[in-house]
């Protein structure tokens, strides 16, 4: 008898590749495979090659029957076997073997004995790491796909079983990653019914990590073998090794599954792990790759667009994260794609909160509460997203992003490709006015131009200082915020903090430089849109301390940064105009503005007068300022904006000490050098077409007659082109203050300015205000101005048959036209 009970005749007469294989089975299998057999089986197989699919297919028969049986240990002494013939073989006759190594493999992994589902993954995986002279044009792997899916999920009562199962499934994961990826077949792996089972898998065990955030990074190489007994760890490993395999036709694929396995297990609220799953994908795909990532984001929140905020929110946040690391590389053509899907998605939540509110109006429930409270955490992170996007960006990108930004802010009275405010309502575009300049805030921040024309160009500062004209302190404030960011390029707004009478500004440590030939061209060409928005920003009636403090950063730092004698003369006619606000008080400003007008006014001059260090000009501010900390320190900001400050009940026009005068500011310059001729002129603001499409009342409304008698306008209130209109008709229409001492004053300032000032100067300050005039009257009245036949300054209005009374020219009550 042989071995095993085998008749001797008949063993002999078996073939010899089954006698080879049957003599490395011991009787007992404790014993284990026996060597010297082991060795003839090898020789016989390296030598005829032609025999290994025979010798496969036995080991694989007998392996099967003892898988049955449940003899365990031959199992074990079988697998060993098909290994070492693995490991010694590579000739082309070495397809047919493996098929049948695989097909023993896929006995062991449906067994439900862990032991051997291990032992099959162990095989796998030493088989997935043998290199193949040639491909294989027929194998798949799907079985062992979603085997080893399987395995990853696996439930054992036992945990230790449970980890061991986990851990094989990983590993054999990883294995069929290698083993396709190696493959000229290797895009089999990337199709979506194989990602769909791998990437879950992956993500259902590294959500067990217990520390997310120390991994997040890039990968590190691993310190020992503890590690790779966590099924987190491994399965991190396994996920980054995947996704830095993934190529430009197959990283959608990849990462498709990943937002599946979020909603389904619900891990955007809270999105810890969200976050942290793309931070992973971030750091382990290619970098030009990263746009993909971040386009398949956006189209996920276009498609989770009406679920819950706080989902919205955690997509958002992720958003963010992956823009953080995306913008440091290349990004490729997303900038605008992201810009344009975060506004769209601004509105959205907009529209829901306030459609909310009209919803649930006079009966406000802790839902709708709440609801809104959610929105407003989404509209944050969309700010907040579009600003670190911004400005992280290069700097030529980033002057884009800010017009594109600016071009998107709704302005009352026209239309936005994304945001139409017509839709939203005042409140709505109010709330998106707010948020955009918020985020644009950002963006800008850190923003360091070489030339204020690059900071500021023409198609970007116009609608940049419009909102700075609304009647919302909130809108004021990030307009000239804005400002500062864009101004400031050498980082003194610190330093200027607050309002304030500065003792000695040399303290400050100011950092300026000698103000360039773009700068000045800058300032001749946009600078009376700054003093313009300054002053009018002093007149509104709303403003609070900051809106003061702000103010006052704005002055200094156009002094530091753009000033030189001509913009220092103009910033003194500024300010005298911003105290003639508060002495004259045409616009009826409560007290408190007033004195916090004249406090902004002595913070201003007495940084100037410092900053340019005329001896005299500093004397009379300074004794100015002493004058008032005596006897009306609520003209000081200091005491003004304190929380509890006694305002005077009026301020008298006569008390010369506490003001800033124009001839004593003119005296103490031209003896410095300072061409003063232009102190004599006070400051008027500009008109513009900002008033109307700010919505504010302004120049140009009074300018308007506020009737409509153009033909065609109104069908039931039409006017007869030939009624006759009396002048002082028209003078009460144009005429909105209908106050005797105002108008007396106006036309001595009138006067006092053809006499005094230069026929270039009254030019330059009216030729804006003088055409925009006489256009709107030529307009609406048809008129035909001629000039007076004699010298006697008179003029006469003909309109169709109507003739008026010829008046002097300086009795035509136009406000504010000088």
């Amino acid at each position: 008898m042989g071995r095993k009970g085998v008749c001797c005749c008949c063993a002999a007469l078996r073939p010899r590749y089954k006698r080879l294989v049957d003599n490395i089975f011991p009787e007992d299998p404790k014993d284990g495979l026996v060597k010297a057999d082991m060795e003839k089986l090898t020789f016989y197989a390296v030598s005829a090659p032609e025999k290994l699919d025979r010798i496969g297919a036995y080991l694989a028969e007998r392996l099967s029957r003892d898988v049955v049986r449940h003899r365990y240990g031959y199992v074990l002494i079988a697998m060993e076997a098909l290994d070492q013939l693995l490991m010694a073989c590579h000739s082309q006759s070495i397809k047919p073997f493996v098929e049948s190594f695989l097909h023993m493999v896929a006995k062991l992994l449906e067994s439900g004995e862990p032991k051997l589902q291990v032992l099959g993954t162990n095989s796998f995986v030493k088989f997935a790491n043998i290199e193949e002279d040639t491909p294989s044009y027929h194998r798949r792997y799907d079985f062992f796909v979603s085997r080893f899916s399987a395995m990853c999920h696996s439930c054992d009562q036992d945990p230790e079983v449970q980890t061991e199962i986990r851990i094989a499934g990983i590993r054999g994961i990883q294995g069929v990653v290698r083993k396709t990826v190696n493959d000229e077949l290797r895009a089999t792996i990337w199709e979506p019914q194989h990602m769909d089972k791998i990437v879950p898998s992956l993500l259902f065990n590294m959500q067990k990590i217990e520390d997310i955030d120390s991994r997040t990074g890039p990968q590190s190489s691993p310190t020992g073998g503890v590690k790779e007994e966590n099924p987190s760890v491994l399965a991190e490993n396994c996920f980054r090794e995947l996704l830095g395999r993934a190529t430009y036709g197959n990283m959608n694929n990849a990462v498709r599954p990943v937002f599946a396995h979020l909603d389904h297990h619900k891990l955007w609220d809270p999105n810890e792990f969200a976050v942290s799953c793309f931070k992973i994908i971030m750091y382990s795909i290619q970098a030009q790759y990263s746009h993909h990532v971040i386009q398949e984001i956006l189209g996920h929140l276009d498609v989770r667009k009406r679920d819950s905020p706080r989902v919205r929110a955690g997509i958002i946040q992720v958003l963010l994260e992956a823009v953080a690391i995306a913008a440091k590389g290349s990004i490729g053509p997303t900038v605008l794609e992201v810009f344009n899907t975060l506004l769209k998605h601004l509105r959205i939540s907009v529209d829901l909160e306030l459609g909310d509110r009209r919803s649930s109006a006079g009966s406000a429930t802790l839902s709708t509460s709440s609801k809104e409270s959610d929105e407003r955490i989404v509209q944050n992170a969309i700010i907040q997203t579009i600003g670190f996007f911004g400005s992280n960006l290069p700097d030529y990108q980033r002057s884009e992003i800010m017009m594109f930004i600016m071009s998107k802010v709704p302005v009352l009275g026209t239309t936005s490709q994304i945001l139409d405010p017509s839709h939203l309502g005042d409140l709505g575009t109010r709330r998106i006015q707010i948020m955009l300049l918020r985020s644009l805030l950002m963006v800008t921040s850190g923003y360091k131009a070489t030339t204020i024309s690059n900071a500021l160009p023409a198609p970007f500062l116009d609608p940049l200082l419009s909102p700075s004209l609304m009647e919302d302190s909130e809108l004021r404030q990030l307009v000239l915020e804005i400002l500062h960011n864009l101004i400031d390029r050498h980082d003194n707004r610190a330093k200027l903090r607050g309002i304030r009478i500065i003792p000695d500004v040399s303290d400050l440590k100011i950092k300026r430089d000698k103000i360039s030939r773009q700068d000045v061209s800058f300032m001749k060409k946009h600078g009376q849109q700054l003093y313009r928005h300054i002053y009018l920003g002093c007149k509104e009636e709303d403003n609070v301390q900051k809106n003061f403090e702000l103010l006052f950063t704005s002055l200094a730092l156009t002094t530091i940064e753009l000033a030189n004698e001509e913009v220092v003369i103009d910033l003194i006619r500024l300010a005298i105009a911003l105290q003639d606000i508060a002495i004259i008080n045409e616009d009826n400003l409560p007290m408190f503005n007033r004195c916090g007008v004249m406090a902004l006014v002595a913070a201003y001059l007495n940084f100037l007068s410092q900053m340019i260090a005329v001896p005299a000009f500093c004397q009379h501010v300074s004794k100015v300022i002493e004058t008032r900390s005596v006897e009306a320190s609520y003209f000081l900001p200091e005491t003004i904006f304190k929380d509890k400050c006694d305002l005077p009940k009026s301020l008298e026009k006569d008390e010369t000490d506490l003001f800033f005068l124009t001839n004593k500011i003119a005296e103490s310059l031209g003896g410095s050098g300072y061409s003063v001729e232009r102190l004599s002129v006070p400051y008027v603001p500009q008109v513009t077409d900002e008033d109307r499409l700010s919505r504010r009342k302004s120049i140009v409304d009074t300018v308007s007659l506020q009737v409509d008698i153009l033909p065609g306008n109104n069908t039931e209130d039409k006017v007869d082109n030939t009624e006759e209109i009396t002048f002082e008709a028209l003078k009460k229409a144009i005429d909105n203050n209908g106050l005797e001492e105002q108008e007396k004053e106006k036309r001595r300032l009138v006067i006092e300015k053809f006499q005094k000032a230069p026929f270039e100067e009254i030019a330059a300050q009216c030729e804006t205000k003088a055409n925009l005039l006489h256009d709107r009257l030529a307009q609406i009245l048809e008129l035909t101005i001629r000039p007076p036949p004699s010298p006697s300054g008179t003029m006469t209005i003909t309109a169709g048959h109507a003739h008026y009374h010829s008046v002097p020219v300086y009795e035509m009550k136009f406000p504010d036209l000088f």
